[in-house]
């Protein structure tokens, strides 16, 4: 239930590894909302949304409506992650970094959450299925002519 509406929701969840590069397209067609998700907790994972996600369902699927998901929310502000981070000069994805991202590829929302404590994983479903049900205006970027 969302919104006080049943609501049947299917996911896919695509495997990254290159392998399966030429094979996960044929899965995107007929995609109502994508869940384009990262590790907090992983810089290399956050690079990849920019490198390789964003342009991989924009080529597929352009109007397509994206939400950016920031995971492992609970690793955050655990001082062991933390200190293994630092250990390689690297710290968490913080949350205006996330959301610099998501207003940079377009998304729709920027969430994050934690599968391990369920802390805004009801949310990340419910935004999935208020993007399809409620979509919100595309914007178009203005451009300008100077004629001099």
């Amino acid at each position: 239930m969302v919104d006080s509406k049943p609501v049947n929701l299917g996911l896919w969840d695509t495997a990254g590894q290159e392998d399966y590069d030429r094979l996960r397209p044929l899965s995107y067609p007929q995609t109502d909302v994508f869940l384009i998700c990262f590790s907090l907790v992983s810089p290399a994972s956050y690079e990849n949304v920019r490198a390789k996600w964003f342009p991989e369902v924009r080529h597929h699927c352009p109007s397509t409506p994206i939400i950016l998901v920031g995971t492992k929310l609970d690793l955050r502000d655990d001082k062991d992650t933390i200190e293994k981070l630092k250990e390689k000069k690297l710290s968490p994805i913080t949350y205006p970094q996330g959301l610099a991202l998501a207003k940079e590829i377009d998304s729709v929302k920027y969430l994050e959450c934690s599968a391990l404590t369920q802390r805004g994983l009801k949310t990340v479903f419910d935004e999935a299925i208020r993007a399809v049900l409620c979509p919100q205006p595309t914007r178009t970027k203005k451009r300008a002519c100077s004629l001099l």
